[in-house]
Order: structure tokens, then C-alpha cells, then sequence
């Protein structure tokens, strides 16, 4: 009887040993997976703050830091249709970009988010059931709240290139965006002009021409509003709405005109071995003869685009300023950023917020698969063999 209790208290701590080995096993492996997937956007995010702008000087303090517009800028977040998309692939692209879209709320807090265009992969093919399944996961991701507002700009992908753009394409994403070919807002009296580029070909189709003449419109409606005060001004102006009278902002998904990437230079630019392939017009930036136009209707302090999935910064006319916005997607970089702008009437300031590096993220589950691998070698003793050979060398050579 003694030695069968004896048995039975050796088996209950065996068996609580091996419980609290598991524990910790699942211990070490729920801390990696919360910050992996939860902590480390808080922590990269949380280095980002907003730039400093300068504010009229007449205005109070509490004047100036209303009147201040915080605008955030992110592109090309590509989520995967069903023809394309595996579903492993969409499944962490999406939470990745969703838990860095929901941090970056939370902790920066922006009056106005601005997407440059190519929302979807698939939407310039997909059809309504796998378009309306596309919508509810882009709603369900870059969800908002009241203060913040969204604003989206089409892209290729969105509609398709100007061969596969038709109006149907186009009348759904408006539907879902409330986006037009050519719109205006104006926020804290700021003006931004969101521009259908993938509609700027020039070529004389339907879509293009009721493009170009609502920005057309615009045009003239902004150039009223900045030259109120002239006499000349006043019979051509006398029946359009009066807008602040500040330069627009230029949001779109294709670039200006740019030969290549050669001049962009940082570290989210492009690869080297791409930076001087030539970009192709109409395709990769938007043609010159569009590029000039929007430069001349509209005469923009900033620009901003996406399309190239990389950075850049141009100069139009040796003063206009245009920043490429990366991707936001990992699955087109492994360091996706977003711009944060701090924005009045007359002044802005730009600052790029790095998420987390994809290759970190894996480096550290690495490291985290390894030790694990290392504690259960230990725990099943598999590990002493090689200990106790080492220690035998080690013993023999001090011997000698």
C-alpha cells in the first residue's frame, strides 16, 4: 500500500509539473502573439507626433490650435479580392492595416483621413457580390469615429485603367465614397481638390470630358474666391459661391509627370535598380499635357499622390511641391508609412509616421520559435546529452 501511494504522489507531481510547463509555454506564446499583433503599434505609432505649423501671429493661442486642420494622407492599401487574394494573405494584410489604422486613431487623433486611391485590388474587375464583400471589410477596417472624417480618392484599381473604366465602375465606388470625378472640399478653411487622374487621358472619351469640365469649374470657382478684391473680377465672379481664399491642396492616385524615380532618395523610396527605369505616361505618372493642366487651373501649394507604392518628392515648376505616398499595405513594403499634416489657410507642415517593419515582426517570432523550441529540448531531457559531452570536453581539456 505504501509504495502504491508512493507511485501515485510521484504521478499527481509529474502531472502538475508537466501542467505548469505548459503554462508557461502558453504564457510565452500569448506575450509574443499580443505584441506582435497588438502592443507594437502602439509603441512605433506613439513615436509619431504632429508637425508644427506656423499661425498668423494675430490670432490667440486657442485661436491657433483650432484653426488648425490635422489631415492624414495613406495610399494604395490594395485589400484582395477573390480571384487573386489567398485567403491567408488577405487575412493578415487586412489585420495588419487595420490594427495600424485603428492605433493611429486612437492615438493621434485626426480631424480628416484622406486614402489616395486604389482602395481595392480587385474592383476593376470584380463583380457586385464580390465588390459589396470588398466594401464591407474596407468599412469594417477603416472604421471612424464622429471627429474623424474619411475621405477616399479613386484609383486604377479601384475602376481600372482608362481602357477598362466605364461609368458603372465609376457610379458604384461614387455611390460608396461619395466621390466625383472632380471635388472640393474645404475644411477649416482649407481647400483640397480630389481629382479622378485615372479620367485625365486626354483622349476625348465621355468619362474624361465630364471630368475635365468639372474641374474646369472648380478651377474657376477658386480663382474667383482668390481674386475677389480685383474689379475685373467681379461681373465673371458675381454668381459663383465664395470659397476661402486660400491655395487648394491637390489630392490624387497617379503622380504629375515625372521621368523616373531618379531624384527621390530615403529609405522608403524606390529599390536602386528602379529608380531610372523610365516611367511610362498614362500608365505609371499622368501625361504632360494633363500634368500642365492641373498646374495651371488649379496653381496648388502641395500636392499629394500614391500609384508608385513608393516615396518621392518633386518639384513642379520649381516651386510646387509633390509628395508620393507609399503604400500601407505590407504587402507591397516592408516599412508602410503614413503622412501626417498639420494644415491652415496660408501654411503646412508634413510629418511620415514609419508603422512597424514586417521583417522585425517575423525576426522577433523567430527568435520567440526558437526559444520555445529550446524549452521543450529541455524539458524532455533531450537537451543533456550534448550538455554532458561539452562538459566531458571541457573537463578533458583542462585536464591536459
Amino acid at each position: 500500500m505504501a509504495t502504491m501511494r508512493s507511485n501515485l504522489g510521484i504521478m499527481k507531481i509529474l502531472h502538475l509539473k508537466r501542467g505548469y510547463f505548459l503554462l508557461k509555454l502558453l504564457c510565452l506564446v500569448a506575450l509574443v502573439l499580443i505584441f506582435c499583433e497588438f502592443l507594437i503599434y502602439y509603441l512605433v505609432i506613439f513615436q509619431c507626433h504632429w508637425p508644427e505649423v506656423k499661425i498668423e501671429a494675430h490670432r490667440s493661442s486657442k485661436q491657433s490650435s483650432a484653426s488648425v486642420l490635422k489631415a492624414m494622407f495613406l495610399s494604395d492599401t490594395h485589400l484582395l479580392g477573390e480571384i487573386e487574394g489567398h485567403w491567408l494573405d488577405k487575412l493578415r494584410r487586412e489585420w495588419q492595416m487595420e490594427r495600424a489604422f485603428q492605433t493611429a486613431l486612437s492615438l493621434l487623433v485626426p480631424d480628416i483621413v484622406f486614402i489616395l486611391g486604389d482602395v481595392f485590388d480587385e474592383g476593376k474587375w470584380s463583380f457586385s457580390q464580390a465588390w459589396a464583400d470588398d466594401v464591407r471589410r474596407f468599412q469594417k477596417m477603416f472604421r471612424h469615429p464622429v471627429c474623424t472624417e474619411l475621405m477616399v480618392v479613386v484609383g486604377n484599381h479601384d475602376i481600372g485603367f482608362h481602357y477598362e473604366m466605364t461609368a458603372y465602375k465609376l457610379k458604384r465606388f461614387a455611390k460608396v465614397f461619395n466621390f466625383t470625378s472632380g471635388k472640393l472640399i474645404t475644411r477649416k478653411g482649407v481647400n483640397f481638390v480630389m481629382v479622378n487622374s485615372v479620367a485625365l487621358e486626354g483622349d476625348g472619351c465621355t468619362i474624361c470630358s465630364r471630368a475635365e469640365a468639372k474641374l474646369m469649374k472648380l478651377s474657376h470657382k477658386l480663382n474667383c474666391s482668390q481674386q475677389q478684391e480685383e474689379n475685373h473680377s467681379k461681373k465673371r465672379c458675381s454668381d459663383v459661391e465664395q470659397l476661402p481664399a486660400s491655395e487648394p491642396i491637390l489630392l490624387q492616385h497617379y503622380p504629375l509627370y515625372r521621368r523616373n524615380d531618379a531624384e527621390c532618395a530615403g529609405e522608403d523610396s524606390a529599390l536602386p535598380e528602379e529608380k531610372n527605369i523610365p516611367f511610362k505616361e498614362k500608365y505609371d505618372v499622368l501625361s504632360r499635357e494633363a500634368s500642365q493642366k492641373l498646374l495651371w487651373w488649379f496653381h496648388p501649394r502641395l500636392i499629394l499622390s500614391g500609384h508608385t507604392h513608393s516615396a518621392c518628392e518633386a518639384l513642379h515648376n520649381g516651386k510646387i511641391p509633390e509628395i508620393s505616398v507609399p503604400s500601407f499595405s505590407w504587402r507591397n513594403r516592408n516599412n508602410p508609412s503614413f503622412i501626417m499634416g498639420s494644415i491652415t489657410p496660408t501654411n503646412f507642415s508634413l510629418y511620415k509616421c514609419f508603422l512597424p517593419l514586417e521583417s522585425r515582426v517575423v525576426t522577433i517570432y523567430c527568435v520567440a520559435g526558437a526559444l520555445l523550441g529550446v524549452l521543450i529540448l529541455a524539458h524532455l531531457q533531450l537537451l543533456n546529452p550534448p550538455f554532458y559531452f561539452a562538459q566531458h570536453l571541457i573537463r578533458k581539456h583542462k585536464a591536459v
